[in-house]
């Protein structure tokens, strides 16, 4: 049996979901996950995300909730250690000296910069997102458009079977009437042919 060289293996959809999961339980992106699965197996973003919907998702929903859930977790606690130091910062009424140390000084720069970067990770999340979904829709309808199309070729296959059917048993009916009428043709001729035996006891036909 010939194998595909380009089929997917077992070991490429394990890598696949793997990757997609890491991705998933870091916070990155699933499109993420498909640009680093197609550079290790030399396979298009789009490929990969496609194997993904179509084939390895379902066998892996349970440790994709547990990613999802992990995830969820990582962030709760990110944002315990961030809004507590924010707040501190941003309240016009504080019971602490006003001067402080550099080190505070420092700590708190630190978290704002820290907490900024967090939003603009989430928003290029969200871009990444829309980006996955705009693709995956494209991808949609382009297999969609494929559909169609096979479903004409097999339509018109069906068709010029049909007329091959035809003409095959249109071929048959004359050749059974030649047969029939061969044969007859053959029986009408032994029927008026004379025959006379020869010096060696054979028969020969003699015309009339």
């Amino acid at each position: 049996m010939k194998v595909r060289q380009d089929a997917w293996s077992h070991e490429d959809d394990v890598l696949l979901a793997e990757t997609v999961i890491k991705h998933i339980t870091e916070g990155s992106t699933q499109l993420r996950a498909f640009d680093e699965v197609g550079d290790t197996l030399n396979r298009t973003s789009a490929a990969c995300g496609f194997r993904w919907n179509a084939v390895v998702r379902n066998r892996y929903m349970k440790q994709i909730a547990e990613a999802k859930k992990e995830r969820k977790e990582r962030k709760r606690a990110a944002s315990f250690a961030y809004y507590p130091q924010m707040r501190q910062m941003w309240n016009p009424i504080s019971t602490t000296p006003r001067m402080t140390s550099v080190e505070e000084d420092d700590m708190s720069l630190d978290t704002v910069i820290s907490y900024l970067q967090t939003m603009a990770h989430s928003n290029q999340q969200s871009s990444d997102l829309e980006r996955e979904k705009e693709q995956l829709v494209k991808e949609n309808q382009q297999l969609q458009s494929r559909n169609l199309e096979l479903e004409r070729e097999l339509k018109k296959i069906k068709q010029d079977n049909s007329i091959i059917e035809e003409d095959y048993q249109s071929l048959i009916q004359i050749m059974n009437r030649a047969r029939r009428m061969a044969i007859l043709e053959d029986e009408e001729t032994l029927s008026t042919a004379a025959f006379k035996m020869d010096k060696n006891g054979n028969l020969e036909k003699v015309a009339k």
